[in-house]
């Protein structure tokens, strides 16, 4: 029987390949546009925040599933998908719990001056007459934008550090923390802001220069969801002049950032995207993402769709 043809978008994604090997026929768009193979095309493998070519996709007439590799899937028009008929998968609550622990790690970076003190220690400028002294999580209060798997996974982690936790999202749920009347609202009032909602078009840019200016000159704002629900600019500015505290980033508005754009900017911690990263995380989303591939060639729903 002839095996079906799936084609990988990102060279990013390029470590899938022997997996998908073993049951597919594998085309990287990376190595050229897969015209040969264009009417043999059942299915892409994509990273979720990559916006979807829609020429290629127009070209490929066979095409029938839309495999997102990541659990998030901003990249996706899902309208645009489904309206030609493609049914769409992707990985979530598998690496939600890892990227949870970055977030807390980037709190505790950014709070305690980790980074600062990293360099000193490297500089020879250290000494124990003038030790760095830095503000205490204690009595601290975090607020959550988003409590999805990942942003109740981060405030389970802040109670275990004595934290006061309160979240905002735009639809109120059952949950054992207070819900803010408004993201500007829990902005103002709380230390830390930790962003892990999902993001998509309706919330670019989410975060702006008002919000951040409400964190204040005490204040931290923690990114671990996209970068694209935070106004950038808006946030180095406020970085330069004092108008918040600090800033601790996994996700950025381009990836990779530009790395000029960071330089001399005070009190940030900057992390590589790392946030779901890890082996565990890494091997279930591949798991996942392997078996809905078999499933939808067996004829067999999905076990991850998308269900907006």
């Amino acid at each position: 029987m002839t095996r079906p043809a799936v084609l990988i978008m990102q060279r990013m994604l390029a470590p899938l390949s022997p997996f998908l090997e073993t049951q597919f026929d594998v085309y990287r768009l990376w190595e050229g546009p897969p015209v040969e193979a264009a009417n043999d095309i059942r299915a892409i493998v994509t990273a979720g925040e990559e916006p979807l070519d829609k020429p290629l996709i127009e070209k490929l007439p066979n095409l029938e599933l839309v495999a997102c590799f990541t659990a998030g899937y901003d990249g996706l028009d899902v309208e645009w998908c489904r309206a030609r008929g493609l049914k769409l998968s992707h990985s979530p609550n598998v690496n939600h719990e890892d990227v949870a622990d970055l977030a807390m790690g980037l709190v505790l970076a950014a709070r305690r001056e980790m980074v600062a003190g990293h360099l000193k220690v490297l500089s020879g400028t250290w000494s124990l007459e003038q030790r760095n002294i830095t503000a205490s999580l204690q009595g601290q209060k975090v607020g959550i934008v988003g409590l999805g798997a990942i942003g109740a996974a981060v405030a389970k982690r802040a109670e275990a550090f004595n934290l006061e936790v309160s979240w905002w999202g735009p639809r109120a749920k059952d949950a054992p923390w207070p819900h803010a009347e408004s993201l500007l609202q829990l902005a103002k009032d709380t230390d830390i802001l930790v962003v892990a909602c999902r993001a998509d078009e309706t919330n670019r840019g989410l975060i702006d220069d008002q919000v951040i200016r409400a964190i204040g000159p005490h204040g931290i704002l923690v990114n671990v969801s996209r970068g694209s629900l935070v106004d950038e600019d808006a946030l180095i500015a406020a970085l330069h002049s004092g108008a918040i505290g600090g800033a601790a980033l996994d996700v950025y508005a381009t990836e990779p950032t530009p790395p000029e754009r960071w330089i001399n900017v005070p009190n940030l911690v900057l992390s590589p995207h790392a946030g779901g990263a890890t082996t565990h995380g890494v091997q279930a989303m591949l798991v996942l993402t392997l078996q809905n591939l078999a499933a939808h060639f067996a004829g067999q729903p999905l076990l991850t769709p998308i269900s907006d």
